[in-house]
């Protein structure tokens, strides 16, 4: 099979909401390759996006792009219909990029499932998101290295996730992870994760940041599982909590429990299929 090319995954999608007779409606919908958008009707919350890749999965080569923007007042939820996996590459990373505009008191719910690596598998994220004065972004991604439950170890993998967040064109959040290598050795470390194998970072970007970290806190200690370290922090605009545990089903359990106190209101129902 030398000399003949692999088929790789190519796909994006975008997708826009506006406020139209003082309710927020879609406005722009494109999608092409494996990137699909879904808009189920929903009653009870927020107009809701939910992203799909029909590939199924993301290996070496593969590339992914998508677009929300949300006009002034707009308010939604973009999550995905089922966790992202990222599997053993043949040669080179799977690309995932993401580009959030959020207009002046604008709410974007970025909620997607976990995202979880195979052993030898490569995956090279960006995320950039342009916020307005008084917009408000929620931001979670969660990783998940292999899946113990099937006895999988992750022992080569390579990861770099890349977040910048700018509001009024100001940089106001960067975040960058890069790991490559033994990813249980590299986990196992104090400063990492304590042979954590499961992580979930969460940013709440609103002028009001540093009012919800009383919330916050509050959400945390209403967790139930042991295996669940979390810590959250606010500063300039700004709240962050990190979650590590070494059972991804509790930590998915803690992030349901946090995400629906935190924010008083039910997750969209793929989080719970």
């Amino acid at each position: 099979m030398n000399g003949i090319a692999m088929q790789r995954v190519d796909g994006s999608a975008r997708v826009a909401f506006a406020v139209s007779g003082g309710t927020t409606r879609l406005t722009d919908l494109y999608q092409r390759g494996a990137a699909k958008v879904r808009l189920p009707k929903v009653y009870d919350l927020p107009q809701t996006a939910v992203l799909l890749n029909t590939a199924g999965g993301l290996t070496g080569g593969d590339r992914l792009s998508y677009e929300v923007s949300l006009a002034e007042g707009a308010h939604a939820i973009v999550t995905t219909q089922t966790a992202e996996r990222a599997y053993e590459s043949a040669g080179g990373s799977a690309k995932v990029t993401g580009v959030l505009t959020v207009g002046d008191n604008a709410v974007l719910e970025w909620l997607p499932q976990e995202t979880i690596l195979f052993n030898r598998s490569a995956l090279s994220r960006s995320i950039r998101a342009d916020l307005a004065s008084n917009a408000r972004l929620l931001m979670l991604e969660t990783i998940v290295f292999g899946r113990m439950a099937m006895g999988e170890r992750v022992n080569s993998v390579f990861f770099r996730d890349s977040w910048r967040i700018r509001r009024n064109g100001r940089l106001v959040f960067a975040d960058e992870v890069r790991l490559g290598g033994n990813a249980e050795q590299i986990l196992a470390g104090p400063a990492t994760a304590r042979e954590g194998q499961a992580v979930a970072t969460l940013v709440d970007c609103t002028p009001d940041a540093q009012d919800r970290l009383e919330l916050a806190r509050s959400c945390l200690d209403n967790l139930t599982s042991g295996t669940v370290q979390a810590a959250a922090s606010a500063w300039n605009g700004l709240l962050s909590v990190r979650f590590v545990s070494d059972d991804s089903c509790d930590l998915r359990n803690a992030l349901i429990t946090f995400l629906t106190g935190y924010r008083s209101a039910d997750l969209p129902r793929v989080w719970h299929c």
